[in-house]
């Protein structure tokens, strides 16, 4: 089982589980903890080969997998129903457990979203992977870091998820990036359906990268709700952590809970 770490405010208050993006670990979200923990039941889990969790891989493992993993976490917590808020490739595990799962989640929070490719994410991604069993991963990595968040309000974002890189090792980082081989028409799939779980994107306005997209879906899709932080990148959680945690707590805040039998209803149905 994936590694984890709970903060239980109540037994009777909702729950948040917080689901990291690649190359970082659940300690990324260290400057949320302090707000959440006010309010709600926190769960923090280790994705596999990252934190404390142990690589899993088995012939032909996709993120459904990895969403499933994170599932049975809940299942052994006996966590019913919880809200989902994940940072960059973690959105695409929250995303791949809604379709899934989505009577288990209460809301999706999908902070520095990653949701389409564009021609220049893709060319990077293609020379990723011609040289990832050439090149030290975390030269890579570095690269990918700058590329995704170059500017200097990025710095701590940068060093952050640099330094947990640092803890996997060049086999898993090759797991997680053959992940990316076949992602766009994964992605464009997972976008078909909110299946009607409350959706809340939350980007950084210099997000050059995965913030043109997520305006266009939200255009096009009415229902989900988008909100930009001024002066932050990709990893908006670390640029901007007042800001972002304000935004968040108000959206979940603010939220109608859904009756418990609409939830096992969907549950049923999928």
């Amino acid at each position: 089982m994936l590694h984890y770490k709970t903060y239980i405010k109540d037994p009777s208050s909702p729950w948040v589980t917080f689901i990291h993006g690649a190359g970082g670990s659940s300690s990324i979200w260290f400057k949320q903890m302090k707000d959440f923990r006010k309010e709600f039941n926190i769960l923090l889990i280790d994705l596999r080969g990252h934190g404390s969790s142990k690589a899993t891989w088995k012939k032909g493992d996709s993120f459904l997998h990895v969403g499933e993993e994170v599932i049975d976490v809940l299942d052994h917590l006996k966590i019913s129903t919880s809200h989902f808020i994940g940072i960059s490739l973690g959105t695409i595990v929250v995303q791949t457990i809604a379709k899934r799962h989505s009577g288990r989640m209460a809301s999706m929070i999908l902070a520095g979203a990653v949701i389409q490719l564009n021609l220049r994410t893709k060319f990077l991604l293609a020379i990723g992977n011609a040289f990832k069993f050439i090149l030290p991963y975390m030269w890579l990595y570095k690269l990918f870091a700058w590329i995704i968040m170059p500017r200097s309000t990025h710095v701590e974002s940068r060093y952050t998820f640099v330094k947990q890189a640092r803890k996997m090792c060049q086999k898993e980082f090759i797991r997680w990036f053959g992940l990316t081989k076949s992602i766009n028409p994964y992605l464009k799939n997972l976008q078909l359906d909110s299946k009607g779980i409350p959706t809340l994107f939350v980007m950084g306005e210099e997000d050059h990268l995965f913030l043109t997209p997520v305006k266009q879906l939200v255009e096009k899709q009415k229902e989900l709700d988008l909100h930009t932080i001024k002066d932050s990148g990709h990893v908006c959680n670390i640029d901007q952590p007042e800001k972002f945690n304000s935004i968040t707590l108000k959206y979940l805040r603010e939220l109608k809970p859904i009756p418990a039998a609409v939830l096992l209803n969907l549950s049923v149905l999928l």
